[in-house]
């Protein structure tokens, strides 16, 4: 009987299959011989306190222009599938805690979910990577906007952003004596009915801000320079910047090894650390990106790697 992975994503038709990790993932499995089911978030349910899902049937292909088919979609229990990969990428919103429980279910009843749904609630992509103050520059989350302007007033330059965002949606860059801080605190705290946060600003972003992606607490040796172009000063390749890769350096080895224990304590099989020169920035923990770059640069199986460590049962 062939073994049997579930994904939970955003709608496969409008990935950008050449960069896309949750196909790369995908394309993975299959090739191991699984028996790929796709869902989204409204297919979830819970029946008799058991996680359900309508499943559809799905294939994947490695084609830029034909990546996918989808077979009849159908209800059944999450029980007795093997993996599931909850891909679903931010905001970390209601619904998303929500789906959490219902995988939890999921877990609880023998199915492997990656990440795993208690991580991913607990594990805000900003907050969480404050567990590790060694590896972090200064940095403040708050919804006064007379505390966020101290902060400013105190550091100079900093970058604001929300705490749910990604893909550098909603991030600006400024200083004490901006005219314009009052209107960006406003926007981003919605004034002030919600966090948002505050970073000393990192000038090394000119080198690129690095994804180095994590197996099981382990670092790949190789990381995703994500440079800025133009007058723009994000690296993310979705504000278009420009990934080069690049191998480790000392201090991403040493930010990797104060992190990777709590990944494993937690189990969080695939997570992405973002650094800027020699900070941490971010923990992403729920769609972690760039492993299509990176096996391309480096001739890599990234997602070879992930499923050797979920099939020997590490």
């Amino acid at each position: 009987m062939p073994r049997t992975l579930a994904v939970l994503m955003d709608p496969i038709a409008v990935i950008h299959p050449q960069k896309d990790t949750t196909l790369a993932l995908l394309l993975e499995a299959q090739r191991r011989g699984y028996e790929l089911l796709y869902m989204q978030q409204g297919d979830l349910a819970v029946r008799d306190a058991a996680a359900w899902a309508c499943l559809a049937p799905l294939r994947v292909r490695d084609d830029p222009h034909d990546w996918f088919a989808l077979g009849d979609a159908a209800w059944r229990a999450l029980a007795g599938i093997d993996i599931v990969l909850a891909r679903k990428d931010p905001p970390v919103d209601a619904q998303f805690i929500y789906d959490t429980m219902v995988l939890e279910l999921a877990q609880r009843n023998g199915v492997t979910v990656v990440n795993d749904p208690r991580g991913l609630r607990d594990a805000n992509e900003k907050l969480f990577a404050l567990h590790f103050p060694q590896c972090c520059p200064p940095t403040a989350i708050a919804r006064d906007a007379t505390e966020l302007r101290r902060f400013v007033a105190e550091h100079g330059e900093v970058v604001l952003k929300p705490l749910d965002g990604m893909g550098g949606k909603g991030i600006f860059r400024s200083r004490h004596g901006d005219p314009n801080l009052n209107v960006i605190l406003e926007t981003l705290t919605g004034n002030g009915s919600g966090f948002a946060i505050a970073q000393k600003f990192i000038p090394e972003i000119g080198a690129g801000d690095k994804r180095i992606l994590m197996i099981d607490g382990e670092p790949i040796p190789y990381a995703l320079a994500r440079i800025p172009q133009g007058d723009d000063f994000r690296g993310n390749l979705a504000a278009g910047g420009k990934g080069v890769g690049v191998p480790l350096s000392e201090r991403d080895r040493w930010i990797a090894a104060q992190i990777g224990p709590e990944l494993r304590r937690r189990r969080m099989r695939f997570v992405g650390l973002d650094v800027i020169g020699d900070w941490l920035t971010e923990i992403n923990v729920t769609s972690p990106t760039c492993a299509r770059e990176l096996d391309a640069a480096f001739g890599l199986t990234i997602a070879g790697l992930l499923f050797d460590r979920l099939e020997a049962g590490a």
